[in-house]
């Protein structure tokens, strides 16, 4: 099981600069480490010396590199569902259709990306998974795909199976699952619980600041500090664990209050080449995450705990769907399952207190 490692910060922080000196940092000490970037930009590549390659390559002892390719990932299972479709439809209509061209598609490049992450974090080849993506709020969007997926299979699972539409695509539920997400899901599936179990325990990875977790980056720049605020929030909202902050060329002292409870991180000014001084300046990664859980639910007092820091209450809107609250803040939207002693029972008040949204049931 490894640890997925990835950065937030507002463009021109020097995100994927401390990702590459995390990565040999943690390569240096021993872990086997996999730099995984989604980043298409030749600033990579000039980081690191070498053109980044769409499968894994060792560059140094216990690194490997690569950049993840959407277009490629696609094209690999595109032409069976052609093939498949050509069995099943008189006049196929995705025979002029090659599967670089979905790569246009809202948020296929986010799914793509999480789930090479789940196949390389399940190959159990690494000890350590640093992601660098192509921005803060992709990367969030990315890791929200398995909340959002599951609360449309928990909504639509029976429209999607049950009605002439469901059945008519029914037979292209399992290829275009298998060439797309590596999984193979038929639409029996959708109906019964095994889609939304995988889809549970991506949010259950995700909840868990061991196996998957951010730190922010942030300069000394008013804007920087309030992208960072911003992302930390953010990333409460959809269950990833920020476990602390670096400050890029900057002093920590003065922006302890603002990040309170994280432990924050000075990084100095890069010399030429001299990962080292970057390296040593870096925290500890591994080791259990002291990070406060983006949820608590305590059924006892009949309370539920959101930490969403960086929010005001006035942009904070909370709802309720029979046994799910829905709270809403920046670009996020989160569904919490009550457990069975709480579901059913109505919202009784809610309240804004320290970083925290407190609902009584």
């Amino acid at each position: 099981m490894a640890l997925i490692l990835t950065f937030l910060g507002k463009g021109g922080s020097g995100c994927s600069t401390v990702a590459i000196a995390t990565a040999k940092k943690l390569a240096t000490a021993g872990s086997r480490v996999l730099f995984l970037s989604q980043d298409a930009s030749p600033v990579l590549s000039h980081l690191w010396g070498t053109t980044l390659e769409a499968s894994p390559t060792a560059i140094e002892p216990n690194l490997k590199v690569m950049a993840l390719k959407s277009a490629q990932l696609l094209s690999k299972g595109w032409e069976d569902i052609k093939e498949l479709e050509a069995q099943y439809l008189r006049s196929p209509t995705l025979k002029n259709v090659y599967g670089q061209e979905l790569g246009v598609l809202p948020g296929m490049d986010g799914a793509l990306a999480l789930n090479a992450l789940r196949e390389y974090e399940q190959s159990n080849e690494y000890d350590v998974i640093v992601y660098d993506g192509d921005s803060a709020l992709n990367t969030l969007r990315m890791f929200s795909i398995p909340e959002i997926m599951s609360w449309y299979v928990r909504r639509f699972r029976e429209v999607l199976t049950e009605s002439d539409v469901g059945k008519t695509l029914a037979p292209f539920v399992q290829p275009i699952t298998s060439a797309i997400l590596n999984v193979s899901w038929s639409a029996e599936d959708l109906k019964n619980t095994q889609a939304n179990d995988i889809l549970q325990s991506g949010k259950s990875a995700l909840a868990d600041g061991n196996r998957v977790a951010a730190y922010l980056v942030t300069t000394e720049d008013e804007m920087a500090i309030a992208a960072a605020k911003y992302y930390w929030g953010s990333a409460q909202q959809v269950g990833l664990t920020v476990r602390g902050v670096i400050v890029n060329q900057g002093e920590t002292t003065a922006l302890a209050e603002q990040f309170d409870p994280l432990n924050l991180s000075s990084l100095p000014k890069m010399e030429q080449g001299n990962w080292e001084t970057l390296m040593s300046a870096l925290p500890q990664f591994l080791g259990e995450s002291q990070a406060p859980k983006p949820v608590t639910i305590d059924v006892a007092n009949r309370q539920v705990k959101v930490f969403l820091p960086g929010f005001e209450k006035k942009q904070v809107k909370l709802t309720q769907y029979g046994p799910e609250l829905t709270i809403e803040a920046g670009d996020q939207r989160r569904n919490i399952e009550l457990p069975g002693p709480l579901a059913g029972q109505s919202v009784k008040g809610a309240k804004f207190q320290n970083h925290y949204l407190i609902v009584s049931l």
